[in-house]
């Protein structure tokens, strides 16, 4: 009856929302590089290695955002948003997000975590009970099939964050058993709903806590928030993060009109030579999950919307007087979850890489040395399926997006985008 009657509330108190919420946040402020402690002139190279990216058909058209003390400092759109059109990237063309959906649903759960509705260490079944009888592949067993043991602890909400919940996604270790099941039940061919009965009905991967994997966790993060909130998970991201925020450009379901704003999806191909070209991506066309919900993949948003999300953090939870998380809850969603086992574990096809971990939600920067590359201990963010990527850095103090829609296969490229990214800090 309290739920009942919150849900009532809260939906009311929306629709007074221009009576009693803070001021909306608004698009950052902009300022010159100089000022902030950046190089135009290695902004400028930045760009240079950007664009010959794009002109050698290693990528489609780009869109890179830097900010820095709060301030936009360097935007720049280069490229096709359509190789056989001809049409140019625009300032406000909507990307795929895919993965970077994830640390905005961690968010959404983490909102919950701070208004008291479960602990980190609860056992996931406490309110999703589907999964009370997991059980976790313990090997093929002879003349087929595979054998089961239970697990040694109970999966909890905070496995379910930082990906050690022996979930995955299908494509984790290759050829196990427990993938092939993963990929034959279809997991996203409906809703939350129906993902999170199929995932129960699997078997773990591995045992609770035992190694980092990538996996749908998200998704059942989504399906948490759904049952803590009362609300479905669009709405709630819409009414406590994105409305709050002013992210006014940023969907689940993309409106009709509003389509012709979708640059097109590309994969890598290689030709005969060492430089590679772009295709029309017909196998992910098909799966942009536009009119569905999930956890782990579903938004579409422009590059300078992300951007506001992502200073939110940096802010520790704040934005322009709105207020989404405390301080010490980005500072706990920032922060390495992962113990060394589970660090040095072979993980499969995605990899977090030497010297960094894994918060509650995104990935986080230890040991720059180690990972080989410029960066900062403590960044932190994640990237996309369609080679999107952003990071917060509060070392730095700096915000960034790297945006294009290449679907696999050129992940180094962002790692490229780091180095170019950092040799522009030449000040405080």
């Amino acid at each position: 009856m309290f739920r009942k009657l919150h849900f009532v509330l809260g939906s009311l108190l929306l629709s007074l929302a221009p009576l009693w919420m803070p001021a909306l946040a608004k698009d950052l402020p902009t300022s010159t590089p100089e000022k902030v402690g950046l190089s135009s002139e290695r902004l400028a190279h930045m760009d240079k290695v950007v664009h010959g990216w794009v002109d050698a058909g290693r990528t489609p058209g780009t869109i890179v955002i830097v900010a820095r003390h709060g301030k936009i400092v360097h935007t720049d759109v280069y490229g096709p948003a359509d190789v056989a059109s001809g049409r140019k990237m625009r300032p406000d063309d909507l990307f795929r997000l895919y993965s970077m959906t994830k640390p905005i649903t961690s968010v959404a759960l983490l909102m919950l975590y701070e208004e008291g509705r479960f602990q980190l260490k609860d056992p996931l079944a406490k309110y999703l009970p589907a999964f009370a009888d997991m059980k976790v592949y313990a090997g093929p067993a002879p003349g087929g099939g595979m054998l089961l043991d239970a697990p040694r602890r109970p999966v909890t909400i905070q496995d379910v964050f930082r990906h050690t919940a022996g979930f995955s996604y299908g494509f984790g270790m290759g050829s196990s058993p427990v993938d092939q099941s993963y990929m034959k039940a279809n997991l996203f061919e409906k809703d939350l709903s129906d993902l999170v009965s199929k995932v129960a009905g699997l078997p773990l991967a591995y045992q609770p806590g035992e190694r980092w994997e990538y996996s749908v966790a998200h998704d059942v993060q989504a399906a948490l928030v759904e049952k803590l909130s009362g609300m479905p998970f669009d709405q709630f991201v819409r009414e406590r993060i994105l409305l709050p925020l002013g992210m006014k450009h940023t969907y689940f379901r993309i409106p009709n009109d509003q389509k012709d704003r979708l640059p097109t999806l590309y994969a890598p191909v290689a030709q005969g030579g060492a430089t590679p070209r772009i295709e029309v991506d017909t196998s992910w066309l098909g799966k942009d999950y536009g009119d569905r919900v999930f956890g782990g993949l579903s938004l579409s948003s422009t590059a300078s919307d992300y951007v506001i999300f992502a200073q939110m953090l940096l802010n520790k939870g704040e934005l322009d007087g709105v207020r989404i998380l405390s301080p010490k809850t980005v500072e706990l969603m920032s922060t390495n979850h992962l113990g060394e086992s589970a660090l040095t574990i072979p993980s499969g096809v995605i990899s977090l890489g030497v010297g960094r971990g894994y918060g509650l939600g995104v990935s986080v920067t230890m040991d720059p040395a180690r990972y080989g590359n410029l960066g900062s201990a403590g960044e932190f963010g994640w990237s996309g399926a369609a080679s999107t990527h952003f990071i917060v850095d509060p070392k730095e103090d700096i915000v960034a997006i790297f945006a294009t829609q290449l679907i696999g296969g050129d992940f180094a490229i962002r790692e490229e985008w780091l180095t170019q990214l950092y040799q522009t800090v030449v000040g405080p």
